[in-house]
C-alpha cells in the first residue's frame, strides 16, 4: 500500500450493471470464452460468434467505465456473482435444493474468468481507445463465506476447499503488461453478517477455517502485487479485521462502518484502509429517498408510491435520471469520510454497490459520471 500522502484519491466502481444485451448470448459467450472452441470451429459457428460478442461488449462496457471517469473499472459483470464461480469448480453437483459436495472440491483445469482474460487479451486496444498511459483493473471474486450458502450441507472444510479453488483462481487472473495491469482484487462477502450462522461462533473450527481461507486468497493476490478489498454489506462480524494482507474495507453507505470509533481504532490497529462509499445503488432506494424529500407519508404510502413510480418508468413517463443523487451529495459523504478518518486511510472512493438494480444501462453510466466529478472535484480541492 502506498503511502497515503503520496498518492491521490480514486475512484473504482464494485462491477454489476443492467444487462445490455441478450444475457443468453453473453453467458453462452463467456462459457466457451476460454476454451479451444473458438479457436477450432469456424468463425460462423454458432458458438464462436456468441464468444465474439461476449468479448466485444466486455471492451465496451469497460471503455464506457473509463469514459465516465472511473480511473480503476471492475470487469464489467452481468452473470450471477455466485454461479459464475461455482461453475468453475470440480467436485460439486448441483440440485434442486443447492450445491452438494460429491468430493474434495478443486478448479477445474481450464477455469479462468472470462471477463478478465477478454481485457487481458485486448489491452493495447482497451489502452489506445481510452488515450490512456496504462490501464488500471479491478477484479472481484466472490468470497468463500458467500459461495459456501449455496451449499446444503456446510462445515468447516467447505471454507478451505472453497478458499484453496478461489486463490487459484485469483492467481491465475492477476497479469500485469505494457498496456494494462491487475491493480485491485476484491473478495465480496454480501451474506456476512446477516446469518445467525452456528458455524461462525467464536473458537470454532468454522471460523477459524473462514480465517484461514480469507488469509490465504489475500496472500495469494499480495504476493502479485494487488491490493486486497473486502466487500461487505453488514459489518457486525468483525472477523474481517484480522485478515492478513487485506488492505481495504467497504460497506454500504450508511454502515456502521463509516460512523464507529471502532473503525478509527482498528484500521490504525490493523494497518487497513476504507473505500468511502458514496452513492447508494439500490434503486428503490433511491425512489424512496426521492418521495420522502416530496412527501410526507407511511411507510404503506411509500411502497404503494414506489411501485406506481417503477410503472411509470418502464413506461416511459418518469425519467430515472430524475432518481439519481447529485455529484454534491457524494462529495459531502466523501468529505465527511475523510474528515473522520483521515485522508490517509482514504485512498478509494465509489458507489457502495453494483448497479445491477438500475432501470437502464444509460442511467447506471450516469450514476458512475456523478461518483467520478466528485472524487475529481475532492482532488482538484
Amino acid at each position: 500500500m502506498e503511502d497515503g500522502k503520496g498518492r491521490r484519491i480514486k475512484s473504482y466502481d464494485v462491477g454489476s450493471l443492467p444487462i445490455d444485451g441478450n444475457i443468453g448470448t453473453l453467458s453462452e459467450g463467456a462459457a466457451i470464452f476460454t476454451s479451444l472452441l473458438p479457436f477450432l470451429r469456424g468463425a460462423d459457428h454458432p458458438k464462436v460468434q456468441a464468444s465474439r460478442v461476449f468479448e466485444e461488449k466486455i471492451l465496451q462496457v469497460f471503455l464506457d467505465k473509463l469514459r465516465a471517469g472511473v480511473d480503476i473499472p471492475n470487469y464489467p459483470q452481468f452473470r450471477d456473482m455466485s454461479l459464475m464461480f461455482l461453475e468453475m469448480l470440480e467436485g460439486i453437483e448441483r440440485s434442486e435444493t443447492g450445491y452438494n459436495r460429491m468430493r474434495r472440491i478443486s478448479l477445474k483445469p481450464e477455469a479462468a474468468i472470462p471477463e478478465v482474460e477478454a481485457l487481458r487479451r485486448n489491452g493495447s486496444r482497451i489502452r489506445e481507445a481510452a488515450e490512456r498511459d496504462r490501464i488500471r483493473i479491478k477484479v472481484c471474486a466472490t468470497g468463500p463465506y458467500t459461495l459456501s450458502t449455496s451449499f446444503n450441507r456446510r462445515d468447516a472444510s467447505l471454507f478451505t476447499e472453497l478458499g484453496d479453488s478461489l486463490a487459484e483462481i485469483v492467481s491465475k487472473s492477476i497479469f500485469r503488461s505494457k498496456d494494462a495491469e491487475v491493480a485491485l482484487v476484491a473478495f465480496d462477502e454480501p451474506v456476512l453478517g446477516f446469518l445467525s450462522d452456528p458455524l461462525l461462533d467464536f473458537g470454532s473450527d468454522g471460523r477459524e477455517a473462514l480465517l484461514k481461507a480469507w488469509r490465504d486468497i489475500c496472500h495469494v493476490a499480495a504476493s502479485k502485487g494487488a491490493e486486497t478489498i473486502f466487500h461487505l454489506h453488514n459489518t457486525s462480524d468483525d472477523l474481517f479485521w484480522s485478515v492478513h494482507n487485506l488492505n481495504i474495507v467497504e460497506s454500504h453507505v450508511n454502515d456502521p462502518l463509516y460512523s464507529s470509533e471502532k473503525t478509527k481504532k482498528m484500521i490504525e490497529e490493523k494497518d487497513k484502509f476504507l473505500k468511502a462509499s458514496i452513492s447508494v445503488t439500490i434503486f428503490d432506494n433511491l425512489i424512496i429517498n426521492r418521495l420522502q424529500e416530496e412527501e410526507s407519508a407511511g411507510v404503506g404510502i411509500f411502497e404503494e408510491r414506489l411501485a406506481q413510480v417503477w410503472r411509470a418508468i418502464q413506461r416511459g413517463e418518469a425519467d430515472p435520471m430524475d432518481f439519481l443523487e447529485d455529484s454534491d451529495l457524494m462529495l459531502k459523504r466523501l468529505v465527511q469520510i475523510v474528515e473522520s478518518f483521515g485522508e490517509e486511510r482514504v485512498p478509494y472512493a465509489g458507489p457502495e454497490c453494483g448497479l445491477r438494480s438500475f432501470p437502464s444501462y444509460g442511467c447506471a453510466l450516469e450514476c458512475l459520471a456523478r461518483i467520478s466529478r466528485a472524487v475529481k472535484v475532492f482532488r482538484e480541492k
